[in-house]
């Protein structure tokens, strides 16, 4: 049995040690959603690195956004807001202004210029907002609204004993785009 050199063998364990970190890269904030603390959603890495649910970006960050660029140089915009510990992470949704003859009692005709109707998605997600000031999220959770035309934000002001939430939005013809508050709190390590 031959010797092994002991140059070899310091060079080789230090490879094993550095390849899993990402060629030294150091993790400096890990994010997750507070209803799954111990599943991460977001990490973003010092050498300008991130991954976002599973998928590899590089970013830049200040003071409200989180800039997330694909390899194919996509870029995906995350608002955001710190508040003590934690952090709220905003998510954009786009919804198709639903035209059918039993909403059109909605006076919303796709022109870009009200919330006021039945947003849905793909998935069967949805908003109601009606000119009554009253909202209807996914047909469980319901509520009063207001709209800050200035700062393009909704105001969600729940029944429910649930704290109220902020949307930011865009519209686009019949397309409604909500940027929504998610709570995250840092990743619980298993």
């Amino acid at each position: 049995m031959k010797k092994v050199n002991n140059s070899f063998l310091i060079i080789a364990i230090t490879a094993l040690l550095i390849l899993p970190t990402g060629c030294g890269s150091k993790k400096i904030e890990s994010w997750a959603y507070t209803h799954e603390p111990d599943k991460e959603t977001i990490a973003l890495y010092d050498n300008g690195k991130a991954v976002f649910k599973g998928e590899n970006y590089t970013y830049t960050k200040d003071d409200s956004w989180i800039t997330l660029t694909d390899k194919s140089k996509n870029e995906l915009k995350l608002r955001y807001e710190m508040n003590g510990e934690g952090m709220t992470l905003y998510e954009k949704s786009t919804y198709k202004l639903d035209k059918s003859a039993e909403n059109a009692e909605t006076e919303n005709n796709g022109d870009g210029e009200s919330i006021i109707g039945t947003w849905v998605q793909d998935n069967g997600w949805s908003y109601v907002f009606t000119p009554e000031g009253e909202f209807s999220e996914e047909g469980i959770f319901f509520g009063h609204y207001s709209v800050d035309d200035e700062k393009s934000c909704i105001r969600l002001m729940y029944n429910d004993p649930i704290e109220d939430a902020f949307l930011y939005y865009t519209l686009n013809g019949d397309e409604l785009t909500v940027d929504y508050p998610w709570p995250m709190t840092k990743t619980e390590q298993n």
